[in-house]
């Protein structure tokens, strides 16, 4: 039994199976990973547990033979139900709703195979919640990841509603005449699953408060709602479900802006095997400045905008022709959808028509790395220039963050009002929209010729701004407040 626990989709290790029949363990890195470990050290050992799902064969195989790390448990859920799951609804449904990414005249199409792959979704979720409600103590604390685990809080709570539940969104959350794009019960059960925990988490005010609208939204299919207004002790909503007097509900609404570890960071960027790939890198762009970017090919990431900006900008400014480098990099992202194949394509085709029209012999103006190597990343964020991060409508973006903690001469950020970071980085950041891509060539004009002091200066400011909640922070502030929130049920009866 533990009395932390922590639930999301992807865990700390995964496995692989050898050619001997072996299995092979990887652990994790990034955020979660640490953050984990400093929720880990609150406690007593054996005190925390992570519920993640077997992603692969090898997880699978781990499973059956009853391998696993210290405060891990692996969920060895259906293939078929987990794929519909997380590639028919999470990623083709959620994702798409919290990012605004659909093509409303085509797109999307809730039928009946949308119906039976919200049941798959349903089961995925449940699968969690039972394993949450087996493994916790009296009282536990756990805190659930993410927009694939929307109906965790809701059904935990059902089974043990003496757990403090938390969960964070690390998406934008969708507005909510967005939402209302799904059929009603669908919607008032995404909602009310999120409403079982005690505490909701999002990365900015914007979406902690579409969600609250989106909450209010559905007063009409039977969710009570009222405010909690920004100043008071507690900013959340007080709900209860069924339209007739009875007990209520608080759940907690709060906004954390995940940041990132810089002393963590530099080390990795400053490793033997990223010192080799940066002097590889200083060879290819000469003494030329760079413009950096680092994304996957994800349809939200703007990467194409990108490259036309950076086109106009040689057109428009032939100035800096042969005297910067575009370096991309594109890490390959849910490869079996077909619509982010074809995106990814499309990257590397306009990269391809931006060197034909402008590159010399010994000047190719777009390096793009279509390949998941972070390495290569880390080196480009000390050689950087000017970062470009462009998104349509995206989460936290942690490259604005990471690429001005990193580069070493300091960096100049072009940075899209719809990214997460715009709320803590817009003051010191050269700001755009996503869709205008005169002006997105005009910032990085700007961007490129902005004096080295200025540039110092601004750099200075957005790493301490990146740096200011990191992730074991970030994780630890959402337990204090999940053990010192006020209590779920109010006791009260009547309209909310």
């Amino acid at each position: 039994m533990a009395s932390v626990l922590l639930a999301s989709n992807r865990g700390p290790v995964s496995y692989s199976v050898r050619d001997d029949g072996t299995l092979d363990t990887r652990r994790g890195g990034g955020g979660l990973v640490s953050g984990l470990s400093a929720v880990s050290s609150e406690g007593s050992e054996g005190d925390t547990l992570w519920v993640c799902a077997a992603l692969g064969d090898g997880d699978r195989e781990a499973v059956r033979r009853g391998v696993a790390e210290p405060g891990v448990r692996m969920l060895d859920i259906d293939p078929e139900v987990y794929a519909e799951a997380y590639n028919g609804i999470a990623n083709s449904v959620l994702w798409f709703l919290h990012h605004h990414l659909y093509d409303v005249p085509r797109e999307p199409v809730f039928d009946a195979a949308f119906r039976r792959r919200w049941e798959s979704y349903r089961a995925y979720n449940r699968a969690f919640a039972d394993a949450l409600a087996e493994a916790a103590d009296e009282g536990a604390a756990v805190l659930v990841q993410d927009y694939h685990l929307a109906l965790v809080p809701g059904m935990l709570r059902e089974l043990r509603p003496d757990l403090r539940i938390g969960h964070f969104t690390h998406t934008p959350w969708a507005d909510p005449a967005y939402l209302r794009m799904l059929p009603e019960d669908i919607r008032e059960e995404l909602v009310w699953g999120m409403l079982g925990a005690d505490e909701l988490g999002f990365h900015t005010a914007l979406w902690s408060g579409a969600f609250m609208q989106s909450a209010s939204m559905d007063n009409a299919s039977g969710i009570a709602v009222a405010y909690f207004p920004a100043g008071t002790p507690w900013r959340g909503v007080e709900h209860r479900r069924g339209g007739g007097p009875g007990p209520k509900r608080t759940t907690n609404v709060t906004v954390r802006p995940l940041g990132v570890d810089g002393d963590e960071l530099r080390a990795l960027a400053h490793r033997p095997q990223v010192d080799d790939r940066l002097a590889r890198l200083r060879e290819e762009v000469g003494d030329r400045k760079t413009i950096v970017r680092v994304d996957r090919t994800e349809l939200s990431k703007n990467i194409l905008r990108g490259l036309l900006a950076y086109r106009e900008l040689l057109t428009a400014h032939p100035e800096w022709r042969d005297r910067v480098v575009h370096l991309a990099s594109a890490y390959p992202s849910r490869q079996d959808l077909e619509s982010y194949r074809a995106y990814t394509a499309s990257v590397v085709a306009l990269a391809e028509e931006i060197n034909a029209e402008f590159g010399t012999a010994d000047w190719r103006p777009v390096l793009v790395s279509v390949e998941d190597d972070f390495t290569r990343s880390l080196a480009a964020y000390r050689l950087a220039d000017v970062a470009l991060v462009n998104p349509v409508r995206d989460g936290m973006n942690l490259v604005a963050k990471e690429i001005p903690v990193v580069s070493e001469a300091g960096c100049a950020l072009v940075l899209s009002r719809e990214a997460g970071a715009f709320m803590e980085l817009g003051q010191d950041a050269l700001t755009v929209s996503p869709f205008d891509v005169t002006g997105t060539a005009e910032a990085l004009h700007r961007a490129l010729s902005m004096p080295a002091a200025e540039r110092a200066e601004r750099t200075e400011r957005l790493a301490a701004a990146a740096t200011a909640l990191p992730p074991q922070r970030w994780f630890l502030d959402q337990l204090e407040a999940l053990r010192s929130g006020p209590s779920g049920d109010s006791g009260a009866d009547g309209s909310a």
